[in-house]
């Protein structure tokens, strides 16, 4: 090995720069938690607000969107599913449902709908998104039922046990859910390969958000 090999090695492994600017992050609320938090979600919290606010570690955020973008295009869009009963995640589920080409629900989940091929809307997923574990239970139920994977946006106070993959983050902020999809997309569309960079996306956070 000659010296040049050895500086490279001594040298620290330069960090990933974020998916979009830190400030962004912040403005987003992406990082706000809840003042209630699980025992699942201790590792993405890093400190606990005056107001009791639990924050969530908005760079744990950014790691785990690569990997569920990653995750996500091992499949096909027509193979998956995404839900939100959440008023405020809704629109950012229907935009990220239809820029991708994929199957969603966004508001009551029916019944059945992952186990009843008798009903209309009877589908057969191969991984489902749930924008909160908690409102989205029925969906969760189901898919546990058809054993498929799910990919949770998960808040601080969220159980984790019946999620394959979590994404720490304010699941019930506007602007944090419409980032958080938008995102998302974004990387999913690159991972296929449907757009070579962040350039070629066209769509903004806005949107992604909810209207008021």
């Amino acid at each position: 090995m000659d010296e040049t090999e050895q500086e490279s090695e001594s040298q620290p492994q330069e960090k990933t720069p974020l998916l979009i600017p830190e400030d962004l992050y912040l403005s987003s609320g992406i990082h706000i938690g809840t003042q209630q938090k699980s025992a699942d979600m201790k590792e993405f919290l890093f400190k606990v607000r005056s107001d009791g606010l639990y924050m969530l570690d908005f760079k744990k955020t950014d790691q785990r969107i690569r990997v569920a973008a990653k995750f996500m295009a091992q499949f096909e869009p027509e193979e998956m599913l995404v839900v939100a009963a959440r008023q405020y995640g809704q629109r950012p589920v229907r935009t990220f449902a239809k820029t991708i080409g994929m199957s969603y629900f966004a508001g009551r989940f029916v019944p059945g709908t992952l186990t009843n091929p008798n009903l209309a809307d009877y589908i057969e997923p191969k991984i489902l998104i749930v924008t909160d574990p908690a409102a989205d239970q029925q969906a969760v139920r189901e898919a546990l039922n058809i054993n498929i994977p799910i990919l949770g946006l998960c808040d601080a106070n969220n159980e984790t046990k019946n999620m394959d993959m979590v994404i720490p983050t304010n699941n019930k902020g506007r602007r944090s859910l419409a980032t958080v999809y938008w995102l998302l997309t974004r990387e999913y569309l690159k991972a296929k390969g449907t757009i070579a960079g962040d350039d070629d996306f066209k769509l903004t956070i806005e949107d992604f958000e909810a209207t008021l």
